[in-house]
């Protein structure tokens, strides 16, 4: 067990505070979800002053800043940064009291670096001294993704993975993503950003649903998943243009006891709707 404190080792112990976010105050979006799209609001989240003393930076010049990665459960968090505090004067309560200042310090471990402590947070008790964490709650480094998390699997009207970031996801196993993708047949559009070309393709056939299809355009030894029309396109453009370029959405999933005929029907309903034979990437 590689100890927190061993791994992320602060110049002034006693003025570091450790924050474990998890809720936002909008039960659908969590700490998490902020962390992750770098949405603005995760710096208010974390420089927010209230009349709890417990939710506050007092006497504190540093903070790292957590949040909790709930597709693993309650007892597990994603380092979100190191950040120098700065007391907003005249004292504001229930509003953000404090500037934040992200330090390059650890820079390279946000959001991937993954902390498991030994049980989870209580509401009132999310902010913690560092020099005394360590013994209160035993973290240890779980974790440290080859690049940023991207979190749990966000619906299948959602999904909208770049090349790069579903090669992440099929290499580490994401769990949820697995589940969700291995448990359902397709229709799937696949997006050139670099000139809006599409490419209309159904996982019909196999076993493992859509995850199998994209598991064979993820390898990084054939990116093109033996697609006809994608090895044509990396013998004219070079071997790194689908992992620059290529961007992955689903159209419509289906049950995995569908017929195969049904679904290549439903493909070929799409690519009239898109035009893909005429303006994109299908030929046939």
């Amino acid at each position: 067990m590689i100890k927190f404190e061993d791994f992320i080792k602060v110049p002034y112990p006693e003025r570091t505070k450790v924050k474990f976010n998890m809720k936002t105050g909008d039960s659908s979006i969590t700490a998490w979800d902020l962390l992750l799209e770098d949405d603005p609001l995760w710096s208010t989240l974390n420089g927010w002053r209230s009349t709890h003393p417990n939710h506050n930076l007092n006497h504190a010049d540093y903070l790292i800043a957590l949040a909790q990665y709930y597709p693993y459960g309650p007892e597990y968090f994603v380092f979100g940064g190191i950040y120098k505090v700065e007391r907003i004067v005249p004292e504001i309560l229930d509003g953000i009291g404090y500037k934040l200042f992200l330090l390059d310090d650890f820079q390279e471990y946000i959001k991937r670096l993954i902390i498991k402590i030994d049980k989870p947070i209580g509401r009132n008790l999310y902010n913690r001294k560092y020099e005394s964490l360590q013994e209160q709650l035993n973290p240890e480094i779980y974790e440290l993704a080859p690049g940023s998390k991207l979190g749990h699997f966000p619906g299948y009207q959602n999904v909208s993975l770049n090349h790069k970031d579903m090669q992440l996801i099929v290499k580490s196993e994401e769990p949820s993503w697995q589940q969700a993708l291995s448990n359902v047949k397709g229709i799937y559009v696949v997006t050139d950003t670099s000139n809006g070309k599409l490419y209309i393709g159904s996982a019909s056939g196999n076993s493992d649903g859509i995850w199998q299809r994209w598991s064979g355009y993820a390898d990084p030894k054939n990116l093109t998943g033996g697609n006809k029309e994608f090895i044509n396109i990396l013998k004219d453009k070079g071997d790194n243009y689908i992992a620059d370029n290529f961007k992955y959405s689903i159209l419509e999933i289906f049950d995995t006891k569908t017929k195969v005929e049904t679904i290549i029907d439903r493909e070929n309903y799409w690519k009239g709707v898109f035009e893909s034979k005429k303006y994109g990437m299908n030929h046939n």
